[in-house]
């Protein structure tokens, strides 16, 4: 179990050749997970959609987030964070190749997928 955000990290993560996500706290209509990337971005043309809002905070590192429909990126440093609602498309288009990026999100609410 991890009891600091900032250690631990698995080997996958560690050697920069896989983002992980790791689950912290699961309840009903919540999850709250550690997402450590490195490098790592959405594959071209491909955008996240959930049915679930997101609330993402960059505890180090950074990141380039893009919501569709905005024309600039989201530039992502150490302390900033965005809630995504639900059925809002987006994707990464970069992490810090540096260093790990480590992330808080939070996922709430839920809404049938026929809506988006």
């Amino acid at each position: 179990m991890i009891t600091n955000l900032f250690r631990d990290f698995p080997a996958a993560a560690q050697n920069g050749n896989a983002e992980t996500f790791e689950a912290l706290l699961t309840q009903p209509n919540l999850h709250i997970e550690r997402i450590v990337s490195t490098g790592q971005a959405s594959p071209p043309d491909f955008w996240y959609c959930q049915t679930q809002g997101e609330w993402v905070l960059v505890l180090q590192g950074s990141a380039g987030l893009q919501l569709e429909g905005e024309t600039q990126e989201r530039h992502l440093q150490v302390g900033d964070f965005v809630e995504i609602p639900a059925g809002c498309r987006h994707r990464v288009n970069w992490t810090d190749s540096k260093g790990p990026t480590v992330w808080l999100a939070v996922h709430y609410g839920a809404i049938p997928v026929s809506t988006i």
